[in-house]
C-alpha cells in the first residue's frame, strides 16, 4: 500500500473521534431472524447469524447495526441468543439499534413514526431485553417524526443516558435542519446520521455538483446535509451501500426502474472491470467508492453471506484514485458533469 493510501485509511472516522473504536465497516443485522413477521426464532436463524458474525469478526468488523423493527424484533432476539453462546463478546463489540417506526395496527392506526418520550424509552427497554444486554452503544432515531418535539425527545434521551441504557445518540434518514432542531432540545450530541448512499444512489454527491444548475430541481438529497455532518463531526453511515446487489452480480433485469437499467448495467460493468484489474471483489470497489469521500463514510453492509462479508472487507486493501472515483461517479450518473 502506498504512503498516500495508507494515510487515507488511517484517517479517523467521527465515531473514533468520539471515543468509539469502531471498525471502518459495520455489519447490518436486518437479515437476521427469518421472515418479516412476529413468530419464534429457530436454530437455523441462530446458525445463520453466527456464521455472519464470525465472518465479520474475522475481517475486523466490530460494529453491529440493529433496529427494533427488524424482522419484527427477531433480528435482535437472534443476536441476543448468539451473545449468550459467546461470553465476553459483548464487551469487545459495539451494538447500535434504532427506534421510532411503528407498524400499522388497524385501519385507523396506520404505520407511523413516534418520537414520544414513552415510546423511545419503551423501545430501548424492548431492544435491551431482546438483545440480552444492559446498554446500547448508540441509539438512532429511525425516521423523522413530523410531530417530534425536541424538548420531549431530549428528556427521553437524558433519561436513557442517566440510567446507563444508552451511551450515545444519533439519527437516521434526516436532513441538517432536522438534526439541528433535535439538537436544540438535547444536552447529548447526535453523533451519527445513517442514510441511503451508494454508487446507484448518488444524490449526496449530486446536491453539491448541481449548485446553480437546473438539475438541482430534481435532486432528492437535502442540500447542505453532508456539509453539516462534516462540520459537526457527525458520523455518516451508508445503508444499502451495495445498491441491493446490482453492482455485484444481481441481475440488472430485476432493476425496478427500467429507465435506469442501462446506466446500472454500465456501472456494474465498470465495477467488475476495476475489480478484476485490482484483484479484489466487486463489492470492494463499491465500498471503496463510498469510503473515498472526505466525510469518512462508514458503510453498513446488510448481507448475511459470510463470503460476501469478507468480499466487502477487501475494500480496506485498496484506495481508488481521484480519476477512478470520478469515472465510477460519472458512469453512474449516465451523463457528463455540468
Amino acid at each position: 500500500m502506498s504512503e498516500s493510501n495508507e494515510s487515507n485509511h488511517m484517517k479517523s472516522m467521527p465515531l473514533n473521534k468520539r471515543g468509539l473504536h469502531a471498525s471502518r465497516i459495520s455489519l447490518g443485522c436486518m437479515g437476521f431472524g427469518g421472515e418479516w413477521a412476529p413468530g419464534p426464532i429457530y436454530p437455523e436463524h441462530i446458525k445463520q447469524a453466527e456464521a455472519a458474525v464470525e465472518a465479520a469478526l474475522e475481517v475486523g468488523i466490530n460494529f453491529f447495526d440493529h433496529a427494533d423493527i427488524y424482522r419484527s424484533g427477531k433480528a435482535e432476539k437472534v443476536f441476543g441468543e448468539l451473545l449468550k453462546t459467546r461470553p465476553g463478546l459483548r464487551e469487545s463489540i459495539y451494538i447500535q439499534s434504532k427506534c421510532g417506526i411503528r407498524f400499522a395496527e388497524s385501519d385507523s392506526v396506520p404505520g407511523r413514526y413516534d418520537f414520544s418520550k414513552s415510546h423511545i424509552v419503551q423501545s430501548v427497554d424492548g431492544s435491551l431485553q431482546r438483545l440480552g444486554i444492559e446498554y446500547l452503544d448508540v441509539l438512532l432515531l429511525h425516521r423523522p417524526d413530523p410531530l417530534m418535539d425536541p424538548d420531549e425527545v431530549g428528556h427521553a434521551l437524558d433519561t436513557l443516558h442517566r440510567s446507563g441504557k444508552v451511551r450515545y445518540f444519533g439519527v437516521s434518514n434526516m436532513n441538517a435542519g432536522q438534526i439541528a432542531l433535535l439538537a436544540s432540545g438535547s444536552t447529548h450530541p447526535f453523533i451519527v446520521n445513517q442514510l441511503e448512499l451508494s454508487l446507484l444512489h448518488t444524490g449526496f454527491v449530486d446536491t453539491g455538483v448541481h449548485v446553480n444548475q437546473v438539475a438541482a430541481q430534481a435532486n432528492y438529497f437535502p442540500d447542505g446535509t453532508m456539509e453539516y455532518m462534516q462540520l459537526h463531526d457527525i458520523q455518516v453511515q451508508a445503508w444499502s451501500p451495495l445498491a441491493r446487489g446490482y453492482l455485484s452480480g444481481r441481475s440488472v433485469a430485476e432493476q425496478a426502474a427500467a429507465d435506469q437499467s442501462a446506466t446500472t448495467q454500465a456501472t456494474a460493468a465498470l465495477v467488475a472491470r476495476m475489480a478484476e484489474e485490482k484483484g479484489v471483489s466487486r463489492e470492494a470497489i463499491a465500498i471503496a467508492w463510498l469510503m473515498k469521500h472526505p466525510a469518512n463514510i462508514q458503510p453498513v453492509i446488510g448481507t448475511t453471506n459470510p463470503e460476501r462479508i469478507k468480499a466487502c472487507a477487501e475494500a480496506l486493501q485498496i484506495e481508488l484514485t481521484r480519476d477512478e472515483w470520478y469515472h465510477l461517479y460519472v458512469t453512474s450518473r449516465g451523463t457528463r458533469l455540468p
